[in-house]
């Protein structure tokens, strides 16, 4: 090339690719890393891409324009591009996830999806985490992010997560877009499982797992197959979700999975105009719900734009802090109990509430942590006082975690 001309059939591919930009680093092809290797023997090319680091819409048109690209060089009669993937391919299924993060909700409408993925994004601030949009019905993480098909697969055969920044995401409406998934229970079942089992995940800390809404069959599956850490359960504040939500809340605890907590949305409404806060629901609801209210998201513009992976709203950040802070702490007893009698024998346990329930004075706190519901120890507790039941005020029982119950009293 003695005059700067390219001479060789390779160097005039290379010439017309350095003119292919990627669309969303406004780098040439090679200087984003895409083309690995090139191919032309006899004028038939053969591009390989690793086109893994983009969504697969911008996939789609950088591989277009490669192939309109080559296809005018003088000497080519044939392009085509083939696709890789890195050697470090990630590690398949669910299990190589430190935390796994369930986000449910009692009935549709609530904006559960839009709370898992703010959610997603907001750990993803300190962690490496992957969004799964399970929800296989009606699956609305892929638009939410403004990410699209197709999933590749590995060189296993394992299907690749889209990247959302620096963020894995799956979802069946990246491989079923624009379909109607009205698929019957043994599909659903067949489709998650093989996703949970085969996934070729890149990042290992935290999954964010948007479950469908309500208490199906895909919902009971994937607390049967999934190792769930804990689960984030999405309401209104509207009287008829919370009463749902408080009967979703024990069918996880009855699947032995500790709910992290509530996240309460659209819990009020800020005017644009004058800046007042609104109460979108009214009434006092949320003083039904057995959970503690990690985080109340307002309807706002904020919460209805696009997420991005460690970058959201104030609100939605204290909200992963939160989430954060749960899974430190899921499974273990909030309360110092006055008296704890779960694994003890029958008799022991009523020799345990006798002595610490009559050495206290009129007016002092008792707390029971029992690993069955101990609403029946009230009686106990008034033969022991010699007074009714009504006169233990308050006294309260919930079950905190799915192998503690909490029994909290004061002694007439």
């Amino acid at each position: 090339m003695t005059d700067g001309t390219p001479t060789t059939l390779t160097d005039r591919i290379e010439a017309a690719l350095r003119d292919v930009r990627d669309p969303n680093a406004d780098l040439s092809v090679f200087d984003a890393g895409f083309v690995e290797n090139i191919d032309a023997a006899d004028g038939d090319v053969t591009i390989e891409a690793d086109l893994t680091a983009v969504d697969g819409q911008t996939s789609t048109q950088v591989v277009q324009a490669m192939l309109h690209a080559v296809d005018d060089v003088d000497g080519v009669d044939s392009v085509h591009v083939e696709r890789t993937t890195p050697t470090s391919e990630g590690t398949a299924g669910v299990e190589s996830f430190d935390h796994v993060v369930a986000v449910a909700s009692a009935k549709g409408g609530v904006g559960k999806s839009t709370v898992a993925t703010h959610l997603a994004c907001a750990l993803a601030a300190d962690n490496d985490v992957a969004l799964f949009d399970a929800d296989i019905h009606g699956p609305n993480v892929p638009e939410l992010l403004e990410v699209s098909g197709p999933v590749h697969s590995s060189e296993a055969g394992d299907p690749l997560p889209v990247r959302a920044g620096d963020m894995d995401v799956m979802s069946v409406g990246l491989m079923e877009s624009g379909a109607p998934l009205a698929w019957r229970g043994a599909m659903a079942h067949d489709a998650l499982d093989d996703l949970f089992e085969n996934t070729a995940w890149r990042n290992d800390d935290v999954l964010v797992l948007d479950l469908p809404p309500g208490t199906g069959d895909v919902v009971l599956t994937t607390l049967q197959e999934v190792p769930v850490d804990g689960v984030v359960v999405v309401t209104t504040p509207f009287h008829a979700s919370v009463s749902d939500t408080s009967r979703t809340v024990e069918l996880f605890r009855d699947n032995d999975v500790p709910v992290l907590g509530t996240v309460v949305n659209m819990a009020e409404y800020v005017c644009d105009c004058c800046g007042e806060p609104n109460d979108l629901f009214s009434g006092d609801a949320l003083e039904d719900l057995d959970a503690e209210v990690l985080a109340e998201l307002p309807f706002s513009q904020d919460l209805q734009g696009t997420p991005a992976p460690g970058s959201v709203p104030g609100a939605v950040s204290s909200l992963g802090d939160a989430v954060e802070s749960a899974l430190d702490t899921a499974g273990e007893v909030s309360v110092d109990p006055t008296v704890d009698i779960r694994g003890l024998p029958p008799q022991e346990r009523k020799d345990r509430v006798r002595e610490r329930f009559t050495a206290l004075d009129s007016g002092e706190s008792f707390v029971l942590v029992s690993d069955r519901d101990p609403t029946p120890v009230g009686q106990f507790l008034g033969r022991l006082a010699e007074a009714p039941r009504e006169a233990f005020d308050p006294f309260g029982v919930r079950r905190e975690t799915p192998e503690a119950w909490v029994l909290e009293t004061v002694k007439p």
